[in-house]
This record gives C-alpha cells, sequence and structure tokens, in this order.
C-alpha cells in the first residue's frame, strides 16, 4: 500500500472516529480521503478488509463499547451518542455483534461466562489447525483464536480457542463447512514499550466436506488504525474446553 492510498484511509478513519454521532454518507468519508467514491471504496476495503460502512459501524459499536464500560450514561444516552437513532436498533446490532446485551455488557463488565459458537450439524466434521507465532516481546499472554465469516471479530465464532501464554499451536474441531478467516486476539503481552495489544489474521480457509485437516498459522503483530476493533465480548482467557480446542 503506498503512502498516499494509507494517507487517504487514514483521513477517512479520522473523519469516523471524529464524527461517531453524525450521520455520514461514503460521499463524506470519500471527500475527506480526496478520493473518487469508487475508488476511495475500493482502496479502503483493500487496506482494512471491510468497507467503509462497516468499519464505520464497527467503530460506533467499540465506542458503545466503551462508554458502558467507562461512564454512567443510559443505553439511550450512549446509542445517541454513537450515532443512533433507534434504541432498539442500537441493542439488536450490539447485542448481535459483541455478543452480549448493552445492559448485559455493562453489568457483566464485558466478559462473558462463554462465547456462543454456530450451531453443529452432520457436516460439522471440519478441522483447522495452524501456529500462532509471537513478535520479540518480553512477556506472552494468552491468545484467543477465533473463526469468522468476515475479516472481523463479531458475531458468535465457528469455533474457537483460548491457548495460554507461550502455547502456540492450535487445532479447532467440528469446523462446519463454509469460508472461515481465523483471527487471533493476544492480550498481557509486554515488550520493551511496555503493554501491547497483538492481532493477527489468516484466510479465507475454505473448510470442505472431502477434506478433514485445513492448515492456518497466524503471525500476531502489534494492532494499528487499519485494524478494525474487536467487537465480540471476550471471555476470561482462559483454556476452552478440549473438544473444541486440541493443543498440538
Amino acid at each position: 500500500m503506498d503512502h498516499i492510498v494509507r494517507q487517504a484511509v487514514a483521513r477517512a478513519i479520522e473523519t469516523m472516529q471524529g464524527n461517531l454521532g453524525e450521520h455520514l454518507t461514503v460521499d463524506d468519508l470519500a471527500r475527506a480521503a480526496m478520493f473518487s467514491k469508487f475508488h476511495f471504496t475500493r482502496i479502503f476495503l483493500r487496506a482494512t478488509g471491510l468497507s467503509p460502512g462497516r468499519f464505520l459501524s464497527a467503530l460506533r459499536l467499540a465506542e458503545a463499547k466503551r462508554l458502558l464500560a467507562t461512564t454512567a450514561s443510559s443505553v439511550t444516552e450512549i446509542s445517541y451518542q454513537v450515532g443512533y437513532n433507534s434504541v432498539g436498533t442500537f441493542s439488536a446490532r450490539f447485542s448481535g455483534s459483541v455478543g452480549l446485551s448493552p445492559t448485559g455488557f455493562r453489568r457483566r463488565r464485558g466478559r462473558p461466562d462463554r462465547l456462543p459458537e454456530r450451531g453443529e450439524t452432520p457436516e460439522c466434521t471440519g478441522t483447522v489447525r495452524g501456529r500462532v507465532s509471537f513478535p520479540p516481546v518480553r512477556q506472552r499472554g494468552p491468545v484467543f483464536v477465533g473463526l469468522f465469516p468476515a475479516r472481523i471479530a463479531e458475531g458468535a465464532p465457528a469455533r474457537y480457542a483460548v491457548l495460554p501464554g507461550g502455547l502456540g499451536s492450535y487445532a479447532l474441531t467440528g469446523v462446519p463447512e463454509g469460508s472461515w478467516y481465523v483471527i487471533a486476539c493476544a492480550y498481557g503481552v509486554f515488550d520493551e514499550c511496555g503493554p501491547r495489544a497483538l492481532t493477527g489474521l489468516s484466510g479465507p480457509v475454505t473448510v470442505q466436506p472431502e477434506v478433514t485437516a485445513h492448515l492456518a498459522d497466524v503471525g500476531l503483530r502489534p494492532r494499528h488504525r487499519f485494524d478494525p476493533p474487536v467487537l465480540l465480548a471476550l471471555p476470561e482467557l482462559t483454556p476452552a474446553p478440549a473438544h473444541r480446542a486440541i493443543a498440538v
């Protein structure tokens, strides 16, 4: 990605972040990026993995998570602050993406007891396995690894695992047929600059009935501004049940 494109996408994201409560259109964002609407949408998708509209929605919900966790504002007030005219629509979008209702998120302090997974069928016979690699760090933390239909950690993963710090291999069993992205998030990581949030992505991985195992290695790196926020509320990062995650 060249410097001009990076600057254009960064301007668009800054416009989103500064106007989460406003009605923003793709035309508004394209003007901020100083690109035509057609080229802007294409370069934004290439840089972030999401359309401008979906990225903006993710930023709004991420800000709602922050406000629910750090303020006493009501759910209605927060919904308006992040650009929703209907608290019902906001609550439905929040619940679908985060996995908890806004009230439940606040009550549980953003930590569900467990994560829902997509339902099992007789076709759920695939296995996705691979290795999660860390950059040089002083201290490793636990790693969440999940399978999602798009390049963003939101909604119910197809399957997931939590790897204890230092354990780099995973295997997810009973994976449904389909195309999945492997998204990894590491917490409790420290390097010479202090605590860091790391992320990694691999895929798409296409799970087919005639192939039992699919390899997907994931390299972790520091999060940057082009990464969509992690919307899914993650549980306490302890190992998932053995039938879901196999240490290899």
